[in-house]
This record gives structure tokens, C-alpha cells and sequence, in this order.
């Protein structure tokens, strides 16, 4: 359009100085992403700092931060201080250099308030590399913006120094911090899915001692069948046939819950970073209201864990473990010592004391069927079974 190379008859209104130099470089640019990194610092520092959860979600605290950057662009338009050329004048460059200033001394001062922090994702590092390239963003500008009122009558200078003001400000910020932008925060302490290897579970990721699969070795003891049930769900093998069990029954999130807090347990207390890792992403996938594995607690007991002021607390789950172990002892315990999951474990673990089979209950087997189309929990099932039918689980 500066060449003329694109003519149109009429002047549209996405043709307007105000649309590219004011709203696509401020709000929807480089203060979009200033104010997603900004989050993504003070949700690490009340998570890793502070040891809780931020008092404001992500989404409203990344509005209230981009008011300033709207409330200025609105401020501009009305004002209209543009001229044809889409120069602004000095009293006006001042502060919006100093807009972009100050977001990025406030980056800066959030950032040296966690480097202290021994991250396991490099939220650190992506800290620094967005104050860096916002940095360097801001020169371009500023570089083009001198080019740009200097040498205002050079035609090609002037189209260079505005398609620098543009892709610095706005395209390749955008591009670059692409996932800041959809998920300011999720994407920063949880599990990376640029990692090159794959983990199973956050315990695996975290290096938890005995994560992953269950290895089978002959000298294990057998599992006393007496026990109560959470001395029963510490043995990995009857754990792991409870759980395939509540799986085929829909009402598998209860053992996941108790296996992620089991895996909590074995982090050292002197380890708070990697605790306060375990804690949160309990926290998001089991207590959180409408979470994928939402546990069913009492409103008493969620509350207390979500306005916890220590995530690494020892005691953290304690209320909510002894509610899901009641849950538990009702709905699954007795129709999982009928079950084909239980005569398999005896078969597979035939080192049983003589007397371990529980009394009280009918052991006879029972088929536990569900549709593989229905089963959340257990998505392998999907490409073993035929669609439609159902499948012994």
C-alpha cells in the first residue's frame, strides 16, 4: 500500500493508522505479551514463593493487567494524535516509551524474586527469554521510530522502518510466544510437552523413586488380605488390580487420587520445589471444581486445600484420603473381592498366607463389564474390542 503496488477507490477502516500503529502494537501485541509473561512470573512466585495458590485466576489478573495498554490505546484514538503519515509527536512518544519501560522493569523485578528456585520445567529460563526478546523488540521500536521521523520524505525508509514497527511489535512476538498467549500459565509448571521424553505420570517426570510400571519379582511376600484397606492399597500390586478394577467401574479417579498422594509421600520434606510440583498438579486434576478426575470430597475439605497456605504440607490430602478411603470401603472394596480383578491377583501373586482370603464376603467371580466405548479410564481397551460390543475388563 505505501508503493501503491495495492490501490483501493475508497479508504476502508482497517486502512486507519489507529488499527496497526495503536491497537495491533499495544494490546493485542507487545502488551499481550508483556502482560502474559508477567502472569506466568506471579503465578510461579505465589506457587513456589509464597507456597500457594494465587488469590486471582490467570485470565482475570491477564485483564486487569492489559486495562492500562486499553485504557492508553482508547485514550490515543479519541485524541487522534496521528497525523497523514501516521507520525506521532513528542509529547506523545514520551509516555508510550514509557509504558513499554515499565512492563518490562515489572517483568524483571517478578523474575529476580524466583531465580532463587530450582525449576524442573525451565520456567526460568523462558522468564528470561521473554525479557530478552521483549528487550530487544522494544530497540527495533524504538530504532524504527527514529528511522521513521527522520527521514520522512525517503520513501523506502519510511516502508522498512513501519514493516519493522509491525513485525516487531506485533506478528513476531505473537508467533514466538504463541503458547503464553493461549495458556499463560498452564503450559509453565506442569508437564512440558516439548520435553523429549515422554512421562507417564507427574511422579515419573519429577523422578519419584518407584514410579512407572509394575515390575513382578519372585522373592516379593504375599499381601495379607486382612488388612485394612489403605494398608492393602500400600502394596503396588493389589493397588494396581484395585485400580484396574474401579477403572472398569467408571470410578477410577479415587485410586488415581490415592496413588498421586501416595507418590507425594515418598518426596523428601526438604524438597519443597518438587513437593509444591506434586501438590499442584493433584490439586488441578482431582480437587479443582469440573477438573477431568474431580474426586468426590465434601465443599468443607476442597476449600481447605485450595486456600492451603503451604502446599508442601505433609498433611495436605489427610482429610480428603480418609473421605475417599470411606468412598471406597461402600462402593468398591466388597464387588472387588467378587471380581475377576481379585481372582487374577491370586492367581498372578500365588504367595498368600494360608488364611488370607478376607471373611465375610461372597468370593465367588463375577464378571465387572462395561462398554469399551464408555471406559474413560482405560482408553487401550477402544482398539482391543469390537464397537459396540462389551468387553470383560
Amino acid at each position: 500500500m505505501s508503493v501503491n503496488f495495492l490501490k483501493w477507490n475508497q479508504r476502508q477502516p482497517w486502512q486507519s493508522c489507529y488499527i496497526w500503529a495503536v491497537w495491533a502494537e499495544g494490546p493485542l501485541g507487545f502488551g499481550l505479551l508483556m502482560s502474559c509473561r508477567i502472569v506466568q512470573a506471579f503465578q510461579l512466585y505465589h506457587v513456589f514463593v509464597k507456597r500457594r495458590l494465587p488469590p486471582v485466576k490467570p485470565f482475570v489478573l491477564l485483564i486487569l493487567i492489559l486495562l492500562p495498554w486499553i485504557g492508553g490505546a482508547a485514550f490515543i484514538h479519541i485524541n487522534k494524535p496521528l497525523n497523514h503519515q501516521c507520525h506521532m509527536r513528542t509529547q506523545w512518544v514520551i509516555p508510550v516509551v514509557c509504558i513499554h519501560a515499565f512492563y518490562i522493569a515489572a517483568l524483571i523485578g517478578v523474575t529476580r524474586a524466583v531465580r532463587h528456585i530450582e525449576f524442573r520445567f525451565h520456567e526460568f529460563k523462558d522468564l528470561l527469554q521473554g525479557i530478552i526478546v521483549s528487550s530487544i523488540a522494544v530497540g527495533f521500536w524504538i530504532g524504527a521510530y527514529i528511522l521513521n521521523e527522520v527521514h520522512e520524505d525517503i520513501l523506502w525508509v519510511q516502508v522498512v522502518s513501519r514493516f519493522l514497527l509491525l513485525v516487531t511489535a506485533s506478528v513476531l512476538v505473537l508467533v514466538f510466544f504463541s503458547m503464553s498467549v493461549s495458556q499463560p500459565l498452564l503450559s509453565q509448571i506442569s508437564l512440558r510437552k516439548r520435553e523429549s521424553t515422554e512421562f507417564v505420570t507427574m511422579g515419573q517426570a519429577l523422578g519419584i523413586p518407584g514410579c512407572g510400571l509394575l515390575v513382578q519379582t519372585a522373592s516379593v511376600a504375599g499381601v495379607d488380605l486382612h488388612q485394612p484397606l489403605d494398608k492393602l492399597l500400600q502394596d503396588k500390586r493389589f493397588r494396581q488390580s484395585f485400580m484396574d478394577f474401579a477403572d472398569s467401574c467408571l470410578a477410577g479417579e479415587s485410586v488415581h487420587f490415592f496413588e498421586e498422594v501416595h507418590e507425594l509421600g515418598k518426596i523428601p520434606l526438604d524438597d519443597p520445589v518438587r513437593r509444591i510440583y506434586m501438590a499442584r498438579h493433584i490439586i488441578e486434576n482431582y480437587i479443582v471444581t469440573g477438573a477431568e478426575m474431580e474426586i468426590n470430597i465434601s465443599h468443607r475439605t476442597r476449600q481447605e486445600i485450595l486456600g492451603t497456605l503451604d502446599l508442601a504440607h505433609p498433611d495436605l490430602f489427610n482429610h480428603a484420603v480418609n473421605e475417599m478411603m470411606q468412598l471406597m470401603k461402600m462402593n468398591l472394596l466388597k464387588d472387588y473381592w467378587s471380581s475377576m480383578n481379585f481372582v487374577k491377583f491370586k492367581e498372578e501373586n500365588p504367595r498368600q498366607p494360608d488364611s488370607s482370603e478376607p471373611a465375610g464376603w461372597d468370593l465367588s467371580p463375577r464378571l465387572s463389564c462395561v462398554r469399551c466405548t464408555d471406559n474413560p479410564f482405560n482408553h487401550e481397551q477402544l482398539h482391543k474390542c469390537p464397537s459396540g460390543r462389551k468387553c470383560d475388563v
